[in-house]
């Protein structure tokens, strides 16, 4: 018989998840108070918080059969802000967790999902990230609310606002792949059926890995500005842009050669992988510019430049054409599209 969330008390099912969660060396008290408390040597708190919500950001089941586990949700949830925190050329310091549960949750999916969370920081590289807390509450659907507070170890902020002409545009982490493993769990390909390829596509867009230790090797090699890719290249590069009041034009060799990577999954699913390096998001990977010249830091490659703005030109292009004729899809994710 199958434990659920409804046959226990709040307390019972807290009491199940907090031996699963990491301590961190941020977190002078943890939980079971009214609130935790975290060490700031710094004087300075980054703070970041991220939603998943059942059939909006995830599917219990997909349509190709695959079933998300609590693992797999938990690993997203860290994943996606910590990879917030690293945007900022920050380090994580400690999250808090709310979980909204249908009482016919299975208690064990609740657990994977702690294990899960545990398992990112750890793999990811967060050693100074602790769950430090979080909330319980009953609902219609599972909704998993994370925030995520983070130090920048005595140095500036790294914000999307400081790029400027003549800078260079890099990239550190996967581009398209997890837009790619999303298609695949949306089409009817089984997953008995999956190239290893398709494998590490879907594994990317359910586990994200970014390269956390690239935010803070970013700031210290002198990034101009930094930001995470959650919501497809496009459109986060034109958020870029926008804030820094340039252009950025993007080197349509090196996109090619990136959807090149895609090309067996795009032919098995009929898509161009062009979109998905394009337009594709959660990822994670992170999106910089640096001062022409400068040694780029390990994990980095360049895909384009800082140009100035043109108002007869969008934000960003793709060796300086208008971008949007690259893609047919919507031009990036939207949270509020229908």
């Amino acid at each position: 018989m199958t434990l659920t969330v409804d046959q226990l008390s709040e307390s019972g099912l807290l009491a199940r998840i907090f031996p699963l969660l990491p301590p961190g060396p941020s977190t002078l008290l943890g939980p079971g108070d009214d609130a935790a408390v975290i060490a700031a040597p710094d004087a300075r708190t980054v703070l970041s918080i991220d939603t998943q919500v059942q059939d909006r950001d995830f599917r219990l089941t997909w349509p190709n059969g695959y079933h998300s586990t609590g693992y797999d949700v938990g690993w997203k949830a860290a994943a996606q802000n910590l990879s917030d925190i690293n945007a900022m050329g920050a380090v994580a310091t400690a999250l808090v967790v709310s979980l909204t549960l249908p009482g016919t949750t299975p208690v064990a999916w609740v657990e994977d999902l702690a294990a899960g969370l545990s398992a990112a920081i750890v793999a990811l590289g967060a050693a100074s990230c602790s769950v430090a807390g979080g909330d319980l509450s009953g609902g219609s659907e599972i909704v998993v609310t994370a925030a995520v507070t983070g130090t920048l170890e005595g140095r500036e902020a790294v914000l999307r606002s400081g790029a400027r002409p003549g800078d260079v545009v890099a990239l550190c982490g996967n581009l398209g792949m997890a837009a790619a493993g999303w298609a695949l769990l949306e089409s009817t390909t089984a997953a008995g059926d999956f190239t290893p390829a398709m494998r590490d596509a879907v594994t990317l867009f359910t586990r994200p890995a970014p390269p956390l230790a690239a935010g803070p090797a970013a700031a210290r090699a002198g990034a101009t500005a930094l930001m995470d890719i959650s919501d497809g290249l496009l459109r986060d590069a034109g958020r870029l842009a926008a804030a820094s009041g340039t252009r950025l034009d993007l080197d349509a060799v090196v996109l090619a050669q990136r959807a090149a990577g895609l090309a067996d999954i795009g032919t098995a699913l009929g898509r161009d992988p062009l979109q998905w390096v394009l337009a594709g998001g959660e990822d994670h990977g992170l999106l910089s510019t640096f001062p022409a010249g400068s040694p780029l830091p390990d994990g980095f490659a360049r895909i384009g430049s800082v140009v100035s703005a043109d108002a007869d030109k969008p934000a960003v292009t793709i060796g300086g054409r208008n971008s949007t004729g690259a893609v047919s899809d919507a031009v990036g994710w939207d949270h509020f599209a229908v």
